[in-house]
């Protein structure tokens, strides 16, 4: 298959959940692991697997509480999504692998290519941020988020995740994502760790992301050595469904080069 389709993949009980992941594509090619963002699933990914399939081995991981991964009672924290993501990695014998982050993925991203624990051959983020400012006019967005302004902002992803997910609990899964985004302990945004990251680095923004400034995409490309900075035009949040042909050409050549 060259999408991911919540049929054909499993789970590993985590820390009192169970994390869904998923392998497409092709299994002799480089591993490239994708992690998606708040509120999503690994399907987020489709509009670039076909991309890719033919030449990678594709892992998407479903963060706790989406997709198909239950919740569990743990906090959930950018730390916690980095440690679900280490024990998956480990479970497979992942070694060398792309990884490829959209906003909460790309957070959580950072922070494992921080730690130097897994072995990451080339990094992209999308739409992520990798510090946010107590000024920052985005808390005030996803301090105003609740279960019902989701759900009548965005029908389609809560319908997803009704169908998805085996033990639905959008009321709770709301509230976590909230005190996620608004975190400002150890446990959440990488902040000055990003200057720990030694592995080749693709920071992505659309030029119209309402959350991600381009102020902080410049400020993290500054901080990483061998970081690339690519702002696409006319594209938000989601540069990378918006702007999918866009996106893959600059893709190829970063991890080509």
């Amino acid at each position: 298959m060259n999408v991911f389709n919540h049929q054909d993949g499993q789970f590993l009980e985590i820390g009192g959940a169970n994390i869904y992941f998923e392998t497409q594509g092709n299994d002799a090619g480089p591993v490239i692991v994708l992690l998606h963002g708040g509120f999503g699933n690994i399907e987020d990914f489709n509009p670039i697997t076909p991309y890719l399939s033919k030449d990678y081995r594709l892992i998407g991981i479903d963060s706790r509480g989406h997709g198909k991964s239950t919740l569990g009672t743990a906090a959930l924290t950018y730390k916690r999504i980095q440690d679900d993501v280490e024990a998956v990695i480990h479970h497979l014998g992942l070694d060398d692998i792309i990884l490829i982050g959209h906003s909460d993925g790309g957070i959580a991203a950072l922070r494992l290519a921080a730690d130097n624990r897994i072995k990451i051959k080339r990094l992209v983020t999308i739409g992520a941020h990798w510090t946010l400012k107590a000024n920052d006019p985005t808390r005030k967005v996803y301090a105003d988020i609740t279960a019902n302004s989701w759900h009548t902002m965005f029908p389609a992803s809560y319908d997803r995740y009704m169908t998805l997910n085996p033990t639905p609990e959008f009321d709770a899964l709301s509230k976590a994502l909230v005190d996620l985004w608004l975190d400002s302990s150890n446990s959440g945004y990488p902040n000055a760790s990003v200057r720990h990251i030694r592995c080749p680095l693709l920071v992505v923004r659309g030029d119209d992301d309402m959350l991600v400034s381009r102020i902080n995409s410049v400020e993290l490309a500054n901080q990483v050595p061998e970081a690339r900075l690519m702002n696409i035009p006319f594209a938000g949040h989601c540069a990378h469904e918006e702007k999918c042909e866009v996106f893959i050409a600059s893709l190829n050549e970063f991890i080509n080069t």
